[in-house]
């Protein structure tokens, strides 16, 4: 029995599960940033935060890991303070905040956190002391002395010249009729303040940030015997306009409400949801060249691809981003948001001029400069923010201009501004031919491609995909860099020219006075054939250097053993297409000979067997021919793998013979 009782817990836990074993529920953001804080304060005693604070400022941020390593706030360097945690107080003569604060009413309290002009106007109201005072439950965001400083002079005029009315709304406003604690305060939430019923907007970030209407929250969960108290950075006001409505109302946004109703999205910008809009001003869109401008806002989906990129999925305050994140838009794009200072970041750049533009289904900051995503963008436009200028400049002298500005749907195949770092071909009719083949006669992505897919090109060939496994190529070239995803067409930037094949293996190796002593040789050893019809070969083809580099009587020997010549020649051609873009470090290739021929990569120069290959990636229809310097010889049978072979030979003709023998006995 006694035993029973003490695995009754133990059994208990295991029913419930791990999170019945875990002290209380998970805790939120804030909370977690709470307790690193207090870890790294632990050494200075009991209930003792690490606070950071920006030099020369009075800004304090509970530290997280990351922050705490790099001793920054948004670029800007920062000291660690030691300070009592929330809810604790020092003891004259003892190390650390071991005192838990005394409860106070909330007027009380208010003083205890440091917001004496709060309490200060609470007192010039005649009904709001007294609540605070009274019986009840109540939350008060109470803005630090420094929030109300920081007010336009005639906002505070107007508010103490009318304190029954306008201050004491504004207070109320502050305030709800219930406790609510930080762990309470979820992302997106709204709470009804004691003004009106009218809504606070709460947001709690990942980072431990929370926000009440873009304020940011100093010191929470300061209890109080009839309520809690939180500090916040700022006086808060009401928000009566949604998105849409502050569009509107806005001369600024005057080409932005235009585009707006255009595109159809006015109807999600005044619907619920919280969202952040990146606002573009009419500065923003002067900005853009007349022509771009004109073919985006002539186009439907162009244009709603261009909104939805300034559009986030969820609020987003400046006061959240203290260091840099990414963020997703509506369109799909990510973008990087930071800060610099005072200043928020939008991929690196300082383009918002104005920040935190309250509206009851989000915020708004507005941007001076627009946010355009490839998908709305021309080829011509993908080009000119990518390393391929120069292949878009020989397309613009050939005449081919049309294709990469136009509504065709065409996929550029562009190589490298490094690929022309010995000069650009002269713009003639093989030139031309050339550029026709770079561009496919879809708009692809290059997720969806796989080996051995065929492409057609607009200058009439087929171009084939090879995938391996660190590189996709099509042909002799290979993607170098991510997709851009276009309005009509999509860019791959290419590691290098490709070249169309123009003929079987046979073929290329006819065509080519190099090779003449190898094709004699293919056609003794009866290989013509197989090399002529559809396939999938590398042949490592040795020139007639290599052939007269031989000891005269081994290479007669050679020649005159026709089986021996086939062994040979079959050890120089791989069982696949391996183009050199494809090799990496080391790739064992089977020969159609048996044995594998060790073929690598390294500073551009590919190696087989160790031997450097004179010139790679001459490309046919059923392969691919690497010219090589020497004759690859076959790996010789050592004595013991011979004796193996035998070996295994003699314990086969044993099993046969035994099975014989049974098949007799039955």
């Amino acid at each position: 029995m006694a035993l029973l009782v003490r695995l009754l817990p133990l059994a208990l836990a295991l029913a419930l599960g791990p999170a019945a074993t875990l002290a209380g529920p998970a805790k939120s953001p804030y909370q977690l940033v709470l307790q690193h804080s207090r870890l790294r304060g632990r050494q200075h005693g009991p209930n003792v935060c690490a606070v950071q604070k920006l030099i020369g400022t009075n800004k304090k941020y509970f530290t997280n890991c990351k922050q705490w390593y790099q001793r920054k706030i948004c670029g800007k360097s920062t000291v660690i303070s030691y300070e009592c945690c929330p809810g604790y107080e020092k003891v004259p003569g003892e190390k650390g905040c071991p005192a838990a604060l005394p409860l106070s009413n909330l007027y009380e309290t208010l003083g205890v956190v440091g917001s004496t002009t709060t309490q200060l106007y609470t007192d010039r109201t005649e009904k709001l002391r007294p609540e605070m005072e009274g019986p009840g439950s109540f939350t008060i965001f109470a803005p630090s002395n420094e929030a109300w400083a920081s007010l336009p002079a005639e906002v505070l005029d107007s508010l103490v010249s009318n304190v029954n009315i306008e201050l004491l709304n504004a207070l109320r406003y502050h305030m709800v009729n219930r406790r609510v604690l930080t762990d309470e305060l979820k992302h997106g939430m709204a709470l009804t303040s004691m003004y009106q019923n009218s809504d606070i907007q709460i947001h709690h970030y990942p980072n431990g940030i929370v926000t009440v209407n873009c304020a940011r929250l100093l010191k929470a969960d300061h209890h109080a015997t009839n309520g809690v108290v939180h500090l916040i950075d700022k006086v808060i006001s009401t928000v009566t306009n949604n998105i849409q409505q502050i569009i509107e109302i806005e001369d600024t946004f005057e080409t932005l409400r235009a585009a707006v109703a255009a595109s159809g999205l006015n109807t999600l910008l005044e619907g619920d949801g919280q969202f952040t809009l990146l606002a573009p001003t009419n500065e923003a869109f002067e900005k853009i060249p007349a022509e771009t401008l004109n073919r985006i806002l002539g186009d439907p989906e162009a244009l709603r691809d261009l909104l939805n990129n300034h559009i986030l999925k969820s609020a987003m305050c400046a006061e959240a981003i203290v260091a840099g994140m990414s963020v997703e838009t509506l369109e799909g794009t990510t973008l990087e948001v930071g800060c610099s200072g005072d200043m928020l970041t939008i991929n690196g750049k300082a383009i918002i001029s104005n920040k935190d533009i309250l509206a009851t289904n989000g915020v708004i900051h507005y941007i001076d400069e627009l946010l355009i995503p490839d998908s709305a963008k021309t080829l011509f436009e993908l080009a000119a923010e990518s390393d391929v200028s120069t292949a878009v400049d020989l397309f613009r002298q050939a005449g081919l201009g049309t294709h990469l500005s136009g509504n065709e749907r065409v996929t550029l195949l562009a190589p490298l501004n490094s690929v022309f770092k010995d000069g650009t071909p002269n713009i003639d009719a093989r030139t031309k031919n050339l550029l026709l083949n770079h561009l496919i006669k879809e708009q692809l992505a290059s997720k969806y491609l796989y080996h051995g897919q065929t492409l057609n090109t607009l200058g009439g060939k087929k171009l084939r995909v090879f995938i391996y496994r660190n590189s996709l190529c099509i042909e002799n070239s290979c993607i170098a860099a991510h997709d851009k995803r276009g309005r009509y067409g999509t860019l791959f930037t290419m590691d290098r020219m490709l070249t169309p094949p123009m003929g079987t293996v046979m073929d290329v190796l006819k065509g080519d006075n190099r090779f003449s002593m190898l094709v004699a040789a293919i056609q003794s050893a009866g290989l013509t054939e197989m090399l002529n019809r559809e396939g999938v070969y590398t042949v490592f083809a040795p020139t007639n250097e290599a052939f007269q580099a031989m000891p005269p009587g081994e290479l007669n020997k050679l020649l005159g053993n026709a089986k021996e010549l086939a062994n040979i020649l079959k050890y120089h051609i791989g069982d696949e297409i391996l183009v050199s873009g494809g090799i990496g470090s080391l790739v064992r290739l089977k020969s159609l000979q048996g044995d594998k021929l060790e073929v690598s990569s390294k500073n551009n120069v590919v190696n087989v067997n160790k031997e450097p290959v004179a010139e790679a990636d001459i490309m046919a229809t059923n392969g691919v021919v690497y010219a090589i310097s020497s004759v690859l010889q076959p790996p010789a049978i050592r004595p013991q793998e011979r004796g193996d072979e035998l070996a295994d030979s003699a314990l086969e003709i044993f099993k046969q013979a035994s099975a014989y023998s049974r098949v007799r006995r039955g």
